[in-house]
């Protein structure tokens, strides 16, 4: 089955918009990556552009439902809404590594990116914890270490990156402008 640049695809953990259907604004897409890119194999990997779809509402209700009884490794993650103020809710899979943690945009700078970013803070809820971050966005050196760890854990989100699982970290680092990565700190100074 060939893919198609702009093919729909069902997400790890759903899109990134905001509670009661709201659907993204155009301005709030990011740029599409192309339709053909290099693996760094020798190969050419389609990238998908990320579109909402029904299919994408669906699993985001799973993974909130899920995230609320703490199963699995989905979290719901809220932001204030940069024009609206209001909170906006979206399931998220963090990426931890000891005592630390991140936040990846495999969809691009998505709402809850552009709130995020605003706010500099971020809240983290699965099942009866939660808790206050804020939020440092990271370099693209940074973030490609990051990335390809989030590959390994939400493989539905592989379609939306050039870079494959096994690819090099360099690679990663020529993709992070599109996929923006965010270090998590407790407001409460407290780790988990």
């Amino acid at each position: 089955m060939s893919l198609n640049a702009k093919e729909q695809a069902v997400s790890d953990a759903g899109p990134n918009h905001g509670e009661g259907g709201d659907q993204n604004r155009p301005e709030d897409h990011a740029d599409p990556a192309g339709p053909a890119h290099s693996d760094g194999h020798g190969g050419a990997r389609l990238v998908r552009e990320y579109r909402l779809s029904s299919g994408d509402r669906l699993g985001n209700a799973i993974f909130s439902a899920l995230a609320r009884a703490g199963i699995g490794p989905a979290h719901l993650l809220t932001t204030r809404g940069r024009r609206t103020g209001r909170a906006r809710t979206v399931p998220v899979i963090p990426v931890g590594q000891d005592e630390q943690r991140w936040l990846v945009a495999p969809y691009g700078a998505v709402p809850w990116v552009l709130n995020a970013r605003a706010a500099g803070r971020v809240t983290l809820r699965r099942g009866r914890e939660r808790r206050d971050y804020t939020i440092r966005e990271l370099s693209a050196a940074e973030s490609a270490p990051i990335l390809k760890r989030y590959l390994r854990v939400a493989s539905a989100a592989r379609p939306y990156f050039q870079a494959g699982k096994d690819s090099p970290v360099e690679d990663f680092i020529a993709e992070a402008d599109r996929h923006p990565v965010f270090e998590l700190s407790p407001v409460d100074g407290d780790q988990h």
